[in-house]
């Protein structure tokens, strides 16, 4: 199972390192793989039971992109896991695909860990399961889906930091989709909490989390490690 927490734009270095300090004093259970997305100016050398990874990257060591964070600033922090595709970047940042399967292609090269975000819009739901079946495989084009060291984040995009979730049975059906198209571990992500986790984690094909807002307090994520733990 895996349960990642996605800072987005919150904590600094000083509230990250506090967060990992108060995680690293539970006991990790043993079939649960933590992961922790702080922002880039909150990466550093950390002990952690949780695997530290970044929310994004561009596709080269360096160079001349201003406001971009590439390959050598990750590899000074020994980072080796990274998100791409998140809806946050293809909608409010602009990222296409074509761009998005560049940089899948350039940190799967270097053997990163990638979460890969697929959901669809609102717009597209209330068109149905077929329109979100041919939007989701667009979100994949590009995208080596037998990549031993991908997972999938499906996180509909209405449903993120919005309180909705999808119910079990839409989430079970679209599960179901992927699993035909990938072998990779299938997370679900978008208003993931205390109350819903448990639910989310017994859905077939379910393995496991990337939560948001609820992951931004600690005590929040330890509960729902905990409640994962017994699942």
């Amino acid at each position: 199972m895996i349960l990642a927490a996605n800072f987005k734009m919150n904590h600094t270095r000083a509230s990250t390192r506090a967060y990992l300090q108060r995680l690293n004093s539970i006991e990790k259970p043993a079939h649960i793989d933590l992961f922790v997305f702080p922002p880039f100016t909150a990466l550093d050398s950390y002990e952690s039971i949780a695997t530290i990874g970044a929310q994004n990257a561009y596709c080269a060591e360096s160079g001349s992109y201003t406001g971009e964070i590439g390959l050598a600033q990750l590899r000074e922090f020994g980072i080796e896991t990274l998100i791409l595709g998140h809806s946050e970047r293809r909608h409010i940042f602009g990222e296409s695909q074509e761009l998005i399967a560049q940089k899948f292609a350039f940190y799967k090269e270097q053997g990163f860990t990638i979460f890969y975000c697929i959901g669809e819009t609102l717009e597209v739901k209330e068109r149905g399961e077929d329109a979100i079946h041919i939007y989701l495989q667009k979100q994949l084009e590009g995208i080596d889906t037998s990549y031993d060291k991908l997972i999938i984040a499906y996180e509909p995009v209405w449903a993120i930091g919005t309180g909705k979730s999808a119910t079990p049975e839409d989430i079970e059906k679209i599960l179901a989709f992927l699993a035909s198209h990938t072998d990779a571990p299938l997370l679900y992500g978008g208003s993931v909490k205390p109350a819903n986790i448990a639910e989310i984690l017994r859905i077939p094909r379910c393995a496991g989390a990337l939560i948001g807002t609820a992951s931004w307090d600690v005590e929040s994520f330890i509960e729902m490690i905990q409640i994962a733990k017994e699942i």
